[in-house]
């Protein structure tokens, strides 16, 4: 059997934010006997359900998910972490004899699997605390100049990143970049399907996604996730439309201008994201525009991915 089991592949629904991946994967689940293991870089976190609009329990319909709402949100989580959970949930669902099936947006930790994770040397507490008074751009200027690679993926206002990149130089003389090219990936069969819609099409929905999640009470949210450890320096604070709830809460700005804010930094986010997946040859693409789930997972099945029952004959 347990060879059997190892011919399990492994599932990955990829695609940027708002491309429907929730409902795809959940289809996708009921048609092979799956289980959806969760690779959004924010879900992570427990409360933090409307600003990243993490599917609710109705949504799930009963699929078994895995990797939500597993970190405090004062917590943190890193891709070396999701990788080892990951490598802890493959074979724990295979001997359930179902398929897994991981789906996300969130490139470093779906790079952790699909493309290999250089673990680094431990941290260093004294230059971390000398980093962390240095203001951002002064970091991003050093970490260019040291690793132009790295410069190019990490953004300018992402501190942490930007930090354990420059910990990594400053600990090995090597440029994390470089580091990152020796880096294996998962030994894994994975099959890869990337969702995307028309440019147009998912500048609307982006747009209609934020307005629902302000009507579902998203500041309120917001609000209440401050008081239980939601501040600007954990790593949760992050998430697009966090830092403006708390704009709109400090009266900094409207909620009518809570909207083009966010949604300009979540089109951002969804060019990122494409740049990145783009680089993978080996996604199998599948435009969505305005394709119901069902059609979408026809598809999918008829590039020969199999059920769980198939697999184990």
């Amino acid at each position: 059997m347990g060879s059997q089991q190892a011919r399990l592949p492994v599932l990955v629904i990829l695609g940027p934010t708002a491309s429907g991946k929730t409902a795809v994967s959940v289809e996708l689940a009921h048609r092979v006997t799956g289980e959806i293991i969760s690779a959004d870089s924010r879900a992570f976190f427990a409360g933090l359900d409307i600003v990243t609009a993490k599917p609710t329990l109705r949504e799930q319909e009963g699929i078994p998910h895995h990797l939500i709402d597993c970190v405090p949100i004062d917590g943190a989580y890193d891709a070396m972490t999701f990788r080892m959970d990951v490598e802890r949930l493959l074979p724990e669902i295979r001997v359930r004899h179902r398929c897994p099936i991981i789906a996300g947006g969130g490139t470093l930790y779906l790079g952790a699997i699909l493309r290999g994770l250089f673990e680094g040397p431990d941290t260093d507490e004294t230059l971390r605390a000398t980093l962390k008074q240095r203001p951002s751009q002064d970091l991003f200027r050093e970490l260019a100049a040291v690793d132009p690679k790295a410069a190019q993926r990490i953004h300018p206002n992402d501190r942490l990143r930007m930090t354990r990149a420059l910990e990594v130089y400053h600990a090995t003389g090597k440029p994390m970049s470089e580091w990152q090219i020796e880096a294996k990936a998962l030994s894994e069969d994975f099959s890869v399907i990337g969702l995307y819609m028309d440019r147009e099409k998912h500048r609307f929905v982006i747009e209609q996604r934020i307005r629902s999640m302000l009507d579902s009470g998203l500041i309120k949210e917001v609000e209440r996730l401050r008081k239980e450890g939601l501040a600007p320096e954990v790593q949760a604070y992050r998430t697009i439309g966090v830092p403006e709830a708390f704009d709109v809460l400090e009266g900094r700005i409207s909620r009518d201008e809570f909207v083009p804010i966010v949604a300009a930094r979540t089109w951002q986010l969804v060019r990122r994201q494409m740049a990145w997946f783009r680089r993978d040859k080996h996604v199998h693409w599948i435009d969505v525009t305005n394709r119901t789930a069902q059609d979408v997972v026809d598809e999918i099945l008829a590039n020969g991915f199999p059920t769980a029952k198939e697999a184990t004959r």
